[in-house]
């Protein structure tokens, strides 16, 4: 698999607990920003002819909050210098409070077949509190414009005064609602944003009410029939978000815009976290990678047993050793031994126990200490 990354970095208002690259004060810069992310897409396609692409993905900030034309535009070059799958799933980002009828067409025009819809909660206050610009309603009016499509919803843990009847509240409101896929994670807080305040002042549920929060919230999703595939993501049948799947597979992707990654024949590039810099490389005709670096393979060995690990699939034995011409059994002896009791043998794939899935960076720290000895 293959994916293709868009970041659109523009947001009305940035999130108290937002440390993504996004510019709450430049829509201005919006359309001159995505003329520059169809020639970043334009200088790629000729070295990526021979890719076929099975999804595309628009993140940000907040891609709903720029015109849809601009988003039409990005699909219609996206389709002129690379191949995707007749299939090919694209995803949009949007928040409830940006959309409306007009929007959704455009959107559906451009070949947009599933939506990622921020709701976080459905209570009010702490919506206000985490600096969301929708409401409950604003996330209900979003859904019923897309009665019928493939959306999910993003559910958050750890809130300030959250208990699991909030939680409880938030996930039957988005199943109710439709919605086919609900990825629940907790809150990250990060040095530097305004909710890191409340962290400090120890206002935010510790780890311990989070992970209860969170095997609660699990447990209520599976009765409705979400089944988890990845420790934050659940969906029904036939539902799992495909780019992601590919991120956790080790898959190839190619990402444009500011701040984007790629992971490309086994290199890892960034491009430049500086609008102004992005374009004025792009303009200039260079790329606007600043970060580059080959992926050597005890890292590469790492990386497939960590995002193997966080999915209900599991680590394919078979696979690891068609990867690297090793057994895990022979890269891994020590950490395998450390790690016995929280992992199982289903098959030919290792996976973690299902109780010991949401503390799987304990489970994996063995096999990090045992690949930098």
């Amino acid at each position: 698999m293959a994916g293709i990354y868009i970041h659109v970095p523009f947001c009305r208002h940035k999130c108290s607990y937002c440390d993504f690259t996004s510019f709450p004060d430049k829509i201005e810069m919006a359309e001159a920003y995505m003329a520059c992310l169809y020639k970043e897409l334009k200088m790629r396609g000729d070295e990526l002819k021979e890719y076929e692409f099975d999804t595309v993905y628009f993140g940000g900030g907040t891609p709903s909050y720029i015109p849809p034309k601009l988003i039409l535009g990005a699909m219609n070059q996206i389709r002129k210098c690379f191949r995707l799958k007749p299939d090919a799933e694209v995803t949009l980002e949007l928040n409830p409070g940006t959309i409306g009828e007009s929007k959704v067409q455009t959107y559906l025009q451009a070949g947009i077949n599933r939506f990622s819809i921020g709701l976080q909660t459905a209570i009010d206050e702490q919506l206000a509190d985490l600096g969301r610009i929708h409401n409950v309603r604003d996330y209900v009016y979003a859904t019923k414009l897309l009665a019928g499509q493939n959306f999910s919803t993003d559910v958050m843990l750890g809130l300030k005064n959250q208990t699991k009847d909030d939680v409880a509240k938030t996930i039957e409101l988005a199943y109710r609602c439709g919605s086919k896929h609900i990825s629940m994670y907790a809150l990250t807080v990060e040095d530097g944003t305004p909710i890191y305040t409340d962290y400090l002042n120890g206002e935010l549920p510790d780890s311990d009410e989070v992970a209860e929060m969170y095997e609660f919230g699990r447990k209520l999703l599976e009765e409705k029939g979400y089944k988890r595939y990845e420790i934050s993501n659940f969906a029904m049948d036939g539902y799992e978000s495909k780019h992601n799947l590919n991120y956790w597979r080790r898959g190839e992707y190619i990402g444009f815009g500011v701040s984007a990654s790629s992971f490309m024949q086994g290199k890892r590039f960034t491009n430049t976290f500086d609008m102004d810099e992005y374009m004025k490389c792009v303009i200039s005709g260079f790329y606007p990678a600043v970060t580059s670096e080959q992926v050597s393979e005890t890292d590469a060995k790492f990386e497939y047993v960590m995002l193997a690990l966080r999915t209900r699939e599991g680590l394919s034995m078979q696979g690891y050793k068609n990867a690297f011409g090793t057994t895990l059994a022979e890269d891994f002896p020590n950490a395998l031994k450390k790690t016995v009791k929280y992992l199982e043998l289903d098959g030919e794939r290792l996976k973690i126990k299902d109780e010991y899935l949401y503390v799987q960076n304990s489970v994996l720290m063995p096999f990090m200490e045992e690949e930098r000895e």
